[in-house]
């Protein structure tokens, strides 16, 4: 196995068919009468593939909300793992990442299809834990559990997800047809868990994964989701607009991984960006323009009133949000912070702050050309702000396409991408090891 050198960054893309840029499915040629079919999505991954770009990733929303807001980006209508699934027979390189919560499921349930997933992928599947904050009246609750005790399920369950993992030894499968015994069952480690919100036997029912384990990624930035994260997690998916306060994340979060006996190295911090890219700087700002012209401006308000739990409908476009509208509480989340200096120390007006989050959602975003582009993304890699960048498409089929037409191959000419792929799996190009199976994990609970 080749490792990937040190300075190629680590490239994914948020898979939001409908484009990640809010209303961008109005444009024209945007494929939205094919959206939640497997062509289209295929198509979109093939072209990641053939960037080669290190994974897809798919969130997943559970509830209809933002829909009934009028927002189909963040939704997709795309459930991860049936999705994942059906494009593992359709790639062969690219690494499948999907979003399961770990307050829906159970951890034997994921242990299985993420394990299937990985095998049927040959070892390119990856799961992002989550613990979310809402649609849990669809799962017969009527409300969210507090924080701590949504983190504390979360870090329950992954443990035991993993002790399943390695439940069966590397070398558990004998396939001995002379002896008529496949498996030998002295090389299955039973769990026998039973700790606060779970009870598993185990073992799992199928071997051990091509890669170990599959690759983990999370995306909290609370300082429960950071402990989290520090502790298990291969990779972090972040909300970092700003260069400096990236930084200092990156700084932290390494130094969190380091203080749990983790090579920091190991740990790939993975900030959003969304690139709007022209021939010109002119002409990407056209193109930016032009998006922000799509958006529905009412839906907007709607959507970031419920962003920031405020009732904005009485506000004027070009009044700004009043600054004692906001709290300084951290339990409100780091997005919202981010909200709230774009707002209050920014001095966006509410049409511009409409219009910024239809962009970036939190995360950073670009227009120009695909030099002046990687002329960021370099920058941020080189200061150690992060290891790579999640792409966020700004529309579909034809923004991303720009973005491995012209995005990737520019990073490729100055070396801070690969040009093929270094191996069969996605630890293998995310430069990760392949995990040993722990026979005696420290059990919680």
């Amino acid at each position: 196995m080749s490792l990937k050198p040190k300075k190629h960054m680590v490239l994914t893309t948020f898979m939001l068919p409908a484009g990640y840029h809010k209303d961008s499915w109005r444009m024209e040629g945007s494929r939205s009468e094919e959206l939640a079919n497997l062509d289209f999505v295929a198509d979109l991954t093939l072209m990641a593939e053939k960037a080669k770009l290190d994974a897809v990733f798919f969130g997943d929303i559970v509830h209809a909300n933002t829909v009934l807001r009028g927002d189909i980006k963040m939704n997709g209508f795309y459930e991860p793992m049936t999705v994942l699934a059906a494009l593992a027979a359709r790639t062969k390189n690219i690494g499948l990442i999907g979003t399961v919560s770990t307050s829906f499921a159970e951890p034997y349930n994921v242990a299985r299809q993420m394990c299937g997933l990985d095998h049927m992928s040959g070892g390119r599947a990856g799961w992002n834990i989550v613990t979310s904050s809402d649609g849990f009246q669809n799962f017969g609750m009527q409300e969210a559990p507090d924080p701590a005790t949504r983190y504390r399920r979360a870090t329950e369950f992954v443990n035991v997800v993993q002790r399943l993992w390695d439940s069966w030894a590397d070398d558990a499968v004998i396939n001995d047809r002379e002896s008529g015994w496949y498996v030998d069952a002295d090389k299955l480690r039973p769990l026998n868990h039973k700790g606060e919100f779970f009870e598993v036997a185990g073992p799992i029912n199928m071997p051990r994964s091509p890669q170990g384990r599959p690759v983990l990624v999370q995306a909290g930035s609370s300082g429960p989701g950071m402990e989290l994260g520090s502790s298990v997690a291969d990779g972090i998916y972040t909300a970092q607009p700003f260069k400096a306060p990236s930084i200092e994340f990156y700084a932290k979060f390494k130094q969190l991984a380091a203080d749990k006996g983790r090579n920091p190295d190991e740990v790939k911090i993975i900030p959003g960006i969304l690139p709007i890219l022209g021939d010109t700087e002119k002409e990407a700002q056209h193109l930016a323009d032009e998006l922000a012209n799509h958006v529905h401006l009412e839906n907007g308000r709607i959507q970031v009133g419920a962003d920031l739990k405020m009732d904005l409908s009485e506000l004027d476009y070009n009044e700004r949000i009043p600054a004692e509208w906001f709290s300084d509480d951290p339990r409100l989340g780091s997005r919202y912070q981010i909200y709230r200096k774009k707002s209050v120390e920014l001095g966006m007006t509410l049409r511009e702050l409409i219009v910024d989050l239809a962009r970036s959602t939190g995360h950073q975003w670009m227009a120009g050309t695909a030099s002046q582009v990687a002329d960021r993304m370099v920058d941020w890699f080189e200061s150690k702000a992060c290891d790579g960048f999640n792409l966020n498409s700004p529309f579909n089929p034809g923004g991303f396409a720009l973005i491995c037409d012209k995005l990737v191959p520019e990073l490729q000419d100055r070396g801070y991408f690969r040009s093929e792929y270094e191996g069969t799996t996605l630890r293998d190009n995310l430069g990760l090891p392949r995990p040993a199976a722990v026979a005696d994990y420290a059990v919680l609970g």
